[in-house]
């Protein structure tokens, strides 16, 4: 069994504080400016060019294996085709002690936004340690429990956790302006840089790569792996957390996006017991469910105006049944409820608003006559814990410092400028976002590749429903279905704050890790 034990910041013991310096990187004696300050300094300071790196030493027992590990933070400087630096991108890695001759995988994993640093993967417990968060319940304020991992993957794979431009410690440089990363492509460009320059530093050609997303990281995912592909760079194994890969279908009542969302409203209101959840549990529900979304629900969707009342009224009744809400509601909505309406009204009789990121948490509602909720009654009742625990992690623990702030998230400025604008694979057509076809692609020319998706069924932000579509029409050869997994948790967005889904997490990717390099 993995440790346990909550780890006191003062009591980590981190041996052998050693700064690792790349070429001319780290504080310049000659120039006082350009020394590293503590955290908390003015966030109007440049980054700078200078790739710096800061390494401890530690260990994590893994079920019965001690496991011994340099944790290194540090930049990773990103330059344009005239060799002109023009991004900083930040990451934390743990690198596992190696036998001589030993070849180990090596993962890259990051969150998505987009517009939020990769700090929920970072202490998620893929890693050595992790915020205590647990099941459905709102944490209260500091002091936060951060303890040694009992989920993590380190025994099988290195990890590299990257923040995006603009997030974290990543900062654009010189004449580049932060919103020249804030579109698909350039975000995927960047990430690709970054992959590369990691592994022309550490001398990792020969590892086997995996890549690790979650939410909008799943889409730049798949999107990465296809650009690394094209630049000679072959993925082993990409691993999708709640993805999102379609960003056409959402936002536009579109009829898809609504056949997408009501296996989600389903398992969300059996899950408050506004629905009934039936003697064989969820997934006889949603099998229930699934149908109904593809059958007579996809099919009155489709007919619109032309809907007889008669119809019309069977399937709000069979929508009621499923997702709780009255038959009335229902049909002055048009059978269409957008997931911020439905978190709204679900609960509207308690004066209780359920989360947008994990639909099991409830909220008390403000204004009980709204029309949507004006907070995430999920995020808020996380997003403190995080927040804490990575600033203590990196700047207290490990002792990492900068003239920066580090940004958890940054979405007020880069999710209103984000261009979603996508060129699709082998053509000059630029869509809304999609990265289907950059996944098939890189399948087809990459047999070997593996594919993992796994997703929670109370996720309103990006339905567990939606992602599967998706996966379901890459259009592969038979011959390459079997390299697609998709797996099911009763959780929400985010997978590891669930203590049994945490766990049977962890026993997943090992499974998957294993299988794809011992080639089953």
């Amino acid at each position: 069994m993995a440790i346990k034990a909550v780890i006191r910041w003062t009591t980590v013991a981190w041996i052998a504080f050693s700064p690792v310096i790349w070429g001319d990187s780290g504080p310049d004696p000659a120039d006082p400016s350009k020394s590293l300050a503590p955290i908390g300094a003015a966030d109007s300071v440049a980054a700078s060019a200078r790739e710096e790196s800061l390494s401890r030493r530690g260990q994590i027992t893994v079920g019965h294996k001690t496991v011994s590990y340099n944790v290194t933070l540090g930049t990773l400087t990103i330059r344009d085709s005239n060799d002109a630096a023009v991004a900083s991108m930040f990451y934390v890695a743990y690198n596992v002690d190696r036998k001589p001759g030993e070849v180990r995988p090596l993962t890259f994993a990051f969150n998505g936004g987009p517009g939020t640093s990769s700090m929920w993967l970072l202490m998620s417990g893929l890693g050595p340690v992790r915020v205590e968060a647990s099941g459905d319940q709102s944490l209260p304020p500091a002091p936060y429990s951060i303890r040694t991992s009992d989920s993590s993957i380190l025994d099988k794979t290195d990890l590299v956790f990257l923040d995006a431009i603009g997030t974290g410690l990543s900062r654009s440089l010189g004449k580049a302006k932060p919103t020249d990363f804030w579109s698909v492509d350039a975000d995927i460009d960047a990430f690709a840089k970054a992959v590369r320059r990691y592994i022309d530093i550490n001398k990792r050609w020969n590892s086997p790569k995996f890549l690790i997303g979650e939410s909008y990281g799943a889409l730049r995912a798949a999107g990465l792996a296809h650009v690394l592909q094209e630049e000679g760079m072959q993925t082993n194994g990409v691993v999708l957390i709640s993805a999102v890969l379609n960003y056409s279908i959402y936002g536009w009542r579109s009829d898809l996006e609504f056949v997408r969302y009501l296996p989600t409203l389903a398992a969300v209101a059996a899950y408050h017991k506004r629905a009934p959840g039936g003697t064989a549990g969820i997934t006889s529900l949603l099998d229930g469910a699934e149908r109904f979304a593809l059958g007579d629900y996809l099919e009155a969707l489709a007919r619109g105006d032309r809907l007889p009342a008669t119809e019309r009224d069977r399937v709000a009744a069979e929508l009621s049944r499923l997702t709780g809400l009255s038959p009335t509601f229902l049909v002055q909505s048009h059978l269409r409820v957008p997931e911020a309406k439905f978190r709204q009204e679900l609960l509207r009789n308690e004066n209780r608003i359920v989360g947008r990121i994990d639909a099991r948490f409830a909220g008390i509602g403000g204004d009980a006559t709204a029309g949507t909720p004006d907070y995430d009654a999920a995020e808020t009742a996380i997003r403190s814990a995080f927040i804490s625990a990575t600033n203590t992690y990196l700047f207290e623990t490990l002792g990492y410092q900068t003239v920066l702030r580090y940004r958890p998230e940054y979405y007020e400025m880069i999710s209103d400028a984000w261009d979603f604008r996508h060129r699709q694979v082998n053509s000059e057509e630029v869509t809304t976002a999609t990265v289907n076809l950059d996944l098939a692609c890189v399948m087809r020319q990459n047999p070997r590749l593996r594919v993992l998706e796994v997703h929670g069924y109370y996720d309103m932000a990006t339905p567990f429903f939606g992602a599967q579509w998706d996966l379901e029409h890459l259009e592969l050869d038979p011959v390459l279905r079997a390299n697609l997994t998709i797996i099911h948790y009763e959780s929400g967005h985010m997978i590891y704050i669930e203590p049994r889904s945490r766990q049977r997490l962890s026993e997943d990717l090992k499974r998957f890790y294993d299988g794809t390099l011992q080639g089953k």
